[in-house]
């Protein structure tokens, strides 16, 4: 028998489907978890002694742009790949940091950055990827002006999203960015925020084309995330099959029930707009658009509200860009004043693992799962500022203390 990666000696750890902790050592060996009861390894396990603290599984981030180093997504396209894979590596240790050990990447990351993390190359949150977002001519990956025609669709452009139109081409964006081996395809399904000329309140893609995606995805076994804002957006994308919807700050009672018929999930990012209003132009935002804010923050924590309490499967993300994104878990905050922070925390655990078809593999301590799981100073459950202001105690990552220790 190997011996022990790590051993987390008098855990108090969070069971979250139960919501409630339990004790004992917690043993990891192989990059996964084999006892939660008690371990009498020793010989060479590095160890953890966790009396007092409160353990919980490494957090899941199921919307974060990781190439996204500005909020100027139109000029992101202009910068060389290798400048903005550098500020990439920046970006993602910073997110593993936070206790972020896995995140989900909807428009911008590819294979190479996927591979160099799993290789140890780049240190940064495990990494699931949708490759680059694909757009109808003028919706919200569109990078255009009025005044420009060319579309750079080179593959080595750091643009996070590809212009396609019609049932064929839209297909064949599908395939390929399976091809490159994307875990979920994301269209853009409606308008939004960052983007010159689109309005919030459209919608895009004609259900043809948005079905012919659905059926690209399901048929490599994965799946369809949508930008969506309004109810309008939102309904029409649930209704042809999409299964993860991006945003949804406008989201009506007739899209609540459709979430629950399809056993679809939200992935709401209310801290991104609080952070926009505050420091977008800052780091970026044309004045334009930063105007288009207000749109949806206003709308943001009513319709958190409408899916909690319609028992919308919720998942936590933050879709933050540029120099914002150190605000990664200020969102923990501003979901309090609505949500349990346990709920909130199967978000970021159990539900996204599940939104990622990970589940029982991510997002929970439990024998079989990857060892990944965060130390705090305080219980997250009386008190979600530690979780919210400060980055954790100690980050372990597939068995290997990653931060803190």
């Amino acid at each position: 028998m190997t011996a022990p990666d790590l051993i987390v000696r008098n855990a108090t750890w969070l069971d979250v489907g139960a919501g409630d902790y339990r004790e004992g050592d917690l043993e990891i060996r192989d990059g996964r978890f084999v006892d939660l009861e008690s371990s009498a390894a020793t010989g060479d396990a590095r160890e953890i002694d966790a009396a007092g603290a409160y353990v919980l599984p490494g957090l899941i981030d199921c919307h974060v742009h990781v190439t996204a180093h500005t909020a100027d997504l139109a000029g992101l396209g202009k910068d060389s790949p290798n400048y903005v894979a550098m500020h990439t590596a920046r970006l993602m240790g910073d997110m593993l940091d936070r206790g972020f050990t896995t995140v989900r990447d909807v428009a911008g990351a590819d294979y190479g950055l996927h591979d160099a993390q799993a290789e140890g190359l780049l240190r940064g949150p495990r990494l699931f990827f949708g490759g680059k977002a694909l757009s109808q001519t003028g919706g919200h990956a569109d990078p255009r002006g009025r005044g420009e025609s060319h579309v750079d669709s080179a593959a080595t452009c750091a643009h996070i999203g590809r212009v396609a139109d019609g049932v064929d081409a839209v297909r064949a964006a599908a395939r390929d960015e399976l091809r490159k081996g994307a875990h979920h395809i994301k269209i853009m399904a409606g308008g939004g925020v960052a983007s010159p000329t689109d309005r919030v309140d459209s919608t895009q893609y004609s259900l043809d084309e948005i079905t012919a995606v659905v059926e690209e995805a399901e048929a490599a076994n994965r799946y369809v995330a949508a930008h969506a804002y309004t109810g309008r957006a939102i309904n029409r994308a649930l209704r042809a099959g999409v299964r993860s919807i991006e945003h949804g700050n406008l989201m009506d009672d007739e899209s609540v029930a459709l979430f629950l018929e399809h056993d679809a999930f939200v992935t709401m990012n209310l801290v991104t707009y609080w952070a926009l209003m505050e420091e977008g132009r800052e780091f970026g935002l044309s004045q334009d658009n930063w105007e288009k804010v207000s749109v949806v923050l206003d709308g943001g924590m009513t319709a958190l509200e409408r899916a909690y309490r319609g028992g919308v499967n919720l998942c936590y993300g933050t879709d933050l860009l540029g120099g914002m994104q150190r605000h990664q878990s200020k969102e923990f905050a501003i979901r309090a004043e609505i949500v349990p922070t346990i709920d909130t925390i199967r978000s970021a655990t159990s539900t996204a693992a599940r939104l990622i078809q990970r589940e029982g593999e991510l997002g929970v301590i439990a024998p079989g799962a990857h060892g990944d799981l965060i130390v705090l100073d305080r219980d997250p459950l009386h008190d979600v500022s530690v979780l919210a202001d400060a980055p954790p105690r100690v980050v372990v990552q597939a068995g290997r203390i990653v931060a803190g220790g």
